[in-house]
């Protein structure tokens, strides 16, 4: 199959906002206060983890990559003293569903369609090097349609991540530099990465003054031709990298994956619980199309 790896990242687009709910729905963030847990960041290392079961916290800050350790810490394993690995995973894919059906996702042909497509897809994703998904793809499938499209979705969503991740790392950008060059890139605002990523200013000059060092940034923070080249080679790398979880489909089935799914995303993105600025550095400028656009 010859396909382009824009594709990938136009699926990205269209699957992260459904998984997504689990942060941002305020069904998700009741159901993990009402486990116990203190706070957002304790429910969300928690619920987003918890397909590990209890490991030691540096497990957790490695696979995660790009937050502080120290806030890795604070949430865990504290947060196992209140509420099991289990429950944390009940509650989060209930909460997610009970999201979704607000927003008038409903057990209907296209969520049928789009659920057995992005599981078929998933199941085939490859494996190797990627420890999130991993952990997630050894969870019991669940057979009602709505949940069972949200878990495939978080399947692809965090293989594709894992897949980030080793480019970040073989390139030598640490997780924490990684939001500095995000930044920059202009894909996220440098003051709203910041405060989800736990920086203050000190900390950020750190990772800064390490990109410019680089000849990745210049004295005004802004990407030299040398960060651009090396940030759109992350982006590009990563697409490469998540386009093989479609290898499973022909393509008539990834148009009707787009077909099926695309309206559901433009749900989730009209009920406003998910915001236009995620760290993910989402683009929404397409779902108005709901053709994979393989024809062309």
């Amino acid at each position: 199959m010859d396909r382009h790896p824009k594709l990938a990242r136009r699926f990205f687009d269209r699957l992260e906002p459904v998984h997504a709910v689990t942060y941002f729905a305020p069904e998700a963030r009741a159901a993990l206060d009402g486990l116990g847990f203190r706070g957002f960041w304790m429910g969300y290392f928690a619920a987003r983890s918890a397909p590990f079961g209890v490991v030691p916290t540096q497990v957790v800050t490695a696979t995660f990559y790009n937050f502080a350790p120290h806030r890795v810490a604070k949430a865990l394993p504290a947060a196992w003293d209140i509420a099991s690995p289990a429950d944390a995973l009940r509650v989060r894919e209930q909460s997610a569903v009970e999201a979704l059906r607000r927003y008038g996702v409903g057990a209907d042909d296209d969520v049928a369609i789009a659920a057995d497509l992005a599981a078929k897809a998933a199941r085939s994703a490859a494996l190797d090097g990627r420890p999130l998904f991993a952990a997630n793809l050894a969870l019991r499938w669940p057979d009602e349609p709505v949940a069972k499209l949200w878990h495939a979705v978080t399947l692809l969503r965090e293989q594709r991540g894992d897949g980030h991740v080793a480019v970040l790392t073989s390139l030598g950008i640490s997780g924490r530099e990684s939001n500095v060059l995000h930044a920059a890139a202009g894909k996220v605002p440098k003051e709203f990465i910041m405060r989800s990523r736990d920086y203050d200013d000190d900390q950020w000059a750190i990772y800064r003054d390490r990109l410019i060092g680089r000849g990745l940034l210049d004295k005004h923070d802004a990407l030299t031709a040398a960060g651009h080249d090396l940030k759109q080679r992350i982006e590009n790398t990563t697409d490469a990298l998540a386009l093989g979880a479609l290898d499973a489909l022909d393509d008539d089935e990834v148009e009707t994956l787009f077909r099926s799914l695309t309206p559901i995303t433009r749900k989730v993105v009209s009920a406003g619980d998910v915001p236009a600025a995620t760290p993910m550095g989402l683009s929404r400028d397409d779902l108005d199309d709901d053709s994979a656009g393989l024809a062309g």
